[in-house]
């Protein structure tokens, strides 16, 4: 077994030892699934006949008395794994989600119980700050210097209301800028274990912003051009998705392109290449790219000025943009190089 594996596992064992009734034990080792699935106050109360409430009261005088021991020195295994969580922590930025601290300390991806393990030693730590989950945060743990539970909630409510206020995505250099913390690491850590942010490419936002949440493939097509703030084509946007960083990134080609048709959002300005509409991009044919030029204008262009306009908008050869040029339904030439609507 690890090394840090077994001093956890001790910690964990000592910590039950100083519990001396064997039903509080129980009630703790089924409520923090220690020795499997985590269960509910319904769940222990029917097995042991008494009512959720009493369990509750249980839970929480163990965990009091736990807390006391743990102070009292009584627990002899615990300062050593408080070391490794502590240690662990600093790395991560002071505070972080149970799930990612386990996988650190264990160095690999553990499981419920390892990491059910790790929470209850960090409930009645004195060194150490849990963050129970709900529906805003994830549970999670934070050095106790740093503040309790309340303190580190209100922490990430503070950048949750920023970023709102902000009605776009912001990088951690931007929220540090706004933010009196003594690393970005810290906020980036903060930010980790709130369930209404999330994180793409260097920017944080709210989970519902698919600029850094995407979760259909049109989102992660806008995704791959607003970063590469260039057009391009279907088969490198696919590529693109392929390689990043999105979950369920195994699409097709074909599904790529498809999805491309039939969002406003992308315009097609080439063969097979994609641009999006807020940089300006219209759709249209060719003929009807000169004939929305010339009319902006109000007055002939020259041949060379329509071509220049033309190209900012779409990747077409020269020749195909003097080709329709030469349709006299829809444009006439005024003199020998320059040209006004028909």
């Amino acid at each position: 077994m690890d090394q840090n594996a077994e001093i956890l596992k001790k910690a964990i064992s000592g910590s039950l030892s100083v519990i001396e009734q064997d039903r509080e034990k129980e009630i703790i080792s089924r409520r923090f699934g220690l020795n499997g699935n985590k269960e509910t106050l319904e769940q222990i109360g029917e097995m042991l006949s008494i009512t959720r409430e009493r369990v509750r009261q249980l839970e929480k005088a163990i965990l009091i008395r736990l807390r006391i021991s743990a102070e009292d020195g009584k627990i002899s295994e615990l300062a050593a794994a408080e070391k490794i969580i502590i240690r662990n922590l600093d790395e991560m930025g002071r505070t972080a989600k149970i799930s990612d601290l386990a996988d650190k300390i264990y160095n690999r991806s553990t499981n419920s119980s390892e990491r059910t393990g790790l929470y209850f030693i960090a409930t009645f730590s004195n060194n150490l700050t849990v963050i129970e989950e709900n529906d805003k945060y994830f549970a999670s743990v934070a050095i106790a210097k740093d503040g309790n539970e309340k303190e580190m909630r209100k922490k990430v409510d503070e950048i949750v209301t920023l970023i709102k206020e902000n009605k776009k995505p912001m990088t951690l250099d931007e929220l540090d800028d706004k933010l009196n913390y003594e690393h970005p690491n810290h906020i980036k850590a903060i930010a980790s274990i709130s369930k209404l942010l999330a994180s793409l490419n260097g920017l944080y936002g709210l989970t519902k912003w698919p600029t850094v949440n995407p979760k259909n493939i049109r989102d992660k097509i806008y995704v791959i051009l607003e970063t590469k703030k260039e057009p391009m084509h279907f088969s490198a946007i696919a590529k693109e998705i392929s390689e990043s960083n999105f979950k369920r990134k195994n699409v097709t080609i074909q599904a790529i392109h498809n999805e491309l048709i039939k969002d406003p959002r992308f315009i097609l300005i080439g063969r097979g290449i994609y641009a999006l509409k807020a940089w300006g991009y219209s759709k249209g044919t060719v003929a009807e790219i000169i004939k929305g030029i010339l009319e902006t204008a109000g007055e002939p262009l020259s041949r060379e000025e329509i071509v220049k306009r033309v190209l900012k908008t779409r990747k077409v050869k020269e020749t195909t943009i003097l080709l329709n040029l030469q349709n006299k339904n829809f444009f006439k030439k005024v003199d020998k190089n320059s040209y006004t609507l028909a």
